[in-house]
């Protein structure tokens, strides 16, 4: 791969508009709990056979950077960085027009870019594709994107985003802005900004958030507090916590159609002890259920292996007062469960992780403010206990993200190479589908492969033939009925 520029993009001004000289905005209690996890990275892949390097430079480039300056316009703190000043009792987002923007690199590849969505592959061959954030001990900043050409193929945009400033919501909200900027950019933006439809337009307002006093400062103390094993790094710095990539994993995307979901959710439903589940689970339930207990199977583990999963939920919608869907910055809560291996590798573990995700999601209604009060970002964990969590949403709608020259072909969650954790996010082709990101080692992927596609379509058929069975025995029964031959029960 060639690099051929590294390039910095600030916010649009011009005489016309111009950008504020200087602002800031005060972390909240989300954003404090992810201060010092790692960045989030992904890659959006886009085919465009007509991509030469003279129409990449010429058309695709020059678009793609100026409508990142004007979506930067829109969302200033994110062209701005993370400090944490001697005078600031907690860090704090600055923005200062003489040093900030987004770090852009430029590159070329001669890669096969089918084989970098599509195949099974090792996950570290994504790497190339990423630009890391600039962070020291006392400044961090928040994006950087990387743009890579694949000459007569198509194109890469990968990013990276600081963990302490923003979730998956809030970038999805960024990407789908600049994408439609940059596929509406006409020679007006030289005059005045594009501006966003509404459903776009982001929030930064932190007084909205209400009820979560004390949270900031705990989460805070916590991270102060923390001591890392070969570490000097000084209590407030601002570098991220370094979580080593094993070197022998693959990546590897799995989907369910609509029909896929229906129909799992059909079996689950059928295994049910007296239908006491009146309300139907949803995709998300569903998805992460069978996903978790085919890893669970592919890692092998046994009947007395602990395992911790959980899920990562959207606060917004569940403060009091709610926030907008459009707020930008962390708004989370996690939640997650300890159960032991064996109740996963029943025949019906499909149904038990179900039953117990719909107990967490359910008990996010007593309020997730004081459910973030039992939380610590780094909950201790019994040794051999595995972790295994989902990140990313099928409802943030990643695919929306066409630049002009077409929907992404994938969208993939880089980062789920550290720990053991797998992406969900909506599928390309169908409303109603999922995608599945997973990294494993190489025989367990082969493993997870097998469990995935024949576990589903011999539940479905072992379903099917029951409810065959049924209705064949009542058809039987009914004719007998007419004939005489049994008598019909009396109410």
């Amino acid at each position: 791969m060639t690099i051929i520029e590294v390039c910095h993009v600030p916010p649009f001004s011009n005489s016309f508009r111009s950008t504020p000289t200087e602002l800031s905005l005060p972390l909240n209690f989300s954003d404090i709990f992810n201060l010092k996890f790692p960045p989030v990275q992904s890659i959006f892949f886009y085919k465009l056979g007509e991509s030469t390097t003279t129409f990449f430079r010429t058309v695709i480039l020059p678009k793609v950077k100026h409508s990142l300056s004007i979506t930067l316009f829109h969302y200033l703190p994110l062209a701005g960085h993370l400090s944490w000043p001697q005078n600031s009792e907690k860090p704090i987002i600055i923005y200062n027009t003489a040093d900030d923007g987004v770090s852009l690199t430029v590159a070329e590849s001669d890669e096969d870019l089918d084989h970098l969505y599509s195949d099974i592959r090792y996950a570290s061959e994504s790497h190339p594709y990423l630009s890391p954030l600039s962070v020291s001990e006392t400044k961090a900043s928040i994006l950087s994107f990387q743009i890579t050409l694949f000459p007569h193929k198509g194109f890469t945009i990968g990013y990276t985003f600081n963990h302490a400033v923003v979730d998956g919501r809030s970038l999805s909200l960024f990407m789908n802005s600049w994408a439609c900027i940059c596929r509406n950019l006409d020679e007006n933006v030289k005059i005045c900004p594009s501006s966003l439809p509404e459903e776009l337009y982001p929030s930064f307002d932190r007084t909205v958030i209400q009820g979560s006093e004390g949270l900031e400062m705990k989460y805070l103390n916590y991270w102060l507090g923390l001591k890392l094993p070969g570490s000097d790094a000084s209590p407030r710095s601002l570098k991220p916590i370094p979580f080593p990539v094993p070197a022998d994993v693959v990546r590897a995307t799995f989907p369910f159609s609509r029909e896929d979901i229906k129909k799992l959710g059909e079996w689950v439903q059928s295994k049910l002890e007296n239908g006491n589940q009146t309300k139907p689970f949803s995709t998300f339930v569903l998805a992460y259920a069978y996903t978790l207990v085919c890893m669970v199977k592919a890692k092998g583990l046994k009947n007395n292996n602990k395992v911790k999963f959980g899920l990562t939920a959207d606060c917004r919608p569940r403060l009091n007062p709610p926030l907008s869907r459009n707020y930008i910055g962390n708004c989370v809560n996690c939640c997650d469960v300890l159960v032991e291996a064996e109740h996963l590798l029943k025949e019906n573990g499909v149904v038990y992780v179900a039953k117990r995700l719909n107990e967490m999601i359910k008990g996010l209604e007593d309020g997730v403010l004081e459910m973030a009060k039992e939380k610590v970002p780094f909950m201790d964990v019994e040794p051999g206990v595995r972790v295994i969590l989902v990140t990313g949403s099928s409802r943030y709608g990643m695919y929306g993200a066409d630049f002009g020259w077409g929907r992404p072909m994938n969208v993939e969650t880089t980062t789920i190479d550290v720990g053991e954790s797998f992406s969900m996010m909506e599928s390309r082709d169908e409303s109603g589908g999922v995608e599945i990101g997973l990294v494993l080692k190489k025989h367990e992927m082969e493993m997870f492969d097998s469990l995935f596609v024949h576990g589903l379509k011999s539940s479905f058929e072992c379903h099917q033939s029951v409810n065959i069975k049924l209705n064949k025995f009542e058809e039987v029964i009914d004719r007998c009925v007419g004939s005489g031959l049994i008598l019909p029960a009396c109410n």
